[in-house]
């Protein structure tokens, strides 16, 4: 059994060490103040970004996700885009995850959005194995420019 919960000002070292988790996976750093606007971000009841800790039978936090909504010109109303899903090594394949993208998809279903939506690295087979089961894979390809 998973528990999902927001984010709360006293989750922040447990949400750190997932955040850590999650930007190591990724091979990515960032730095202290931004790691810090994230946290005071997510646990801001009037940001634009949510986020959510999944907890497993025992407490420990084994997951997090972060997501925000914008308006889309295909639709009347929002779209949802999952930011950042992360599930500790530990807890994987054991229903955090979906847990976590169900989260997310009912709180968008309720506030009213059109769809949720995200990426993941082409590499990331296991991601990818759930995401095959609980979304459709639209076929696109991403592009950025860093500024």
């Amino acid at each position: 059994m998973v528990d999902i919960a927001p984010v709360r000002p006293d989750d922040r070292a447990e949400w750190l060490e997932l955040f850590h988790g999650y930007l190591t996976f990724y091979e990515a750093t960032l730095d202290e103040a931004t790691i810090e606007k994230t946290f005071a971000r997510v646990i801001d009841p009037a940001s634009e970004i949510q986020g959510a800790i999944a907890r497993g039978e025992d407490g420990t936090a084994i997951g997090l996700v972060h997501w925000l909504t914008h308006p889309a010109t295909w639709t009347s109303t929002d779209y949802c885009y999952l930011e950042d899903l992360f599930v500790a090594p530990v807890a994987r394949r054991n229903g955090a995850g979906a847990a976590l993208i169900e989260h997310v998809r009912a709180w968008a279903e309720q506030h009213g959005s059109a769809k949720v939506y995200w990426l993941t690295a082409e590499s990331n087979s296991t991601a990818r194995s759930l995401y095959d089961r609980v979304a459709t894979r639209t076929g696109f390809i991403q592009y950025q420019i860093a500024l």
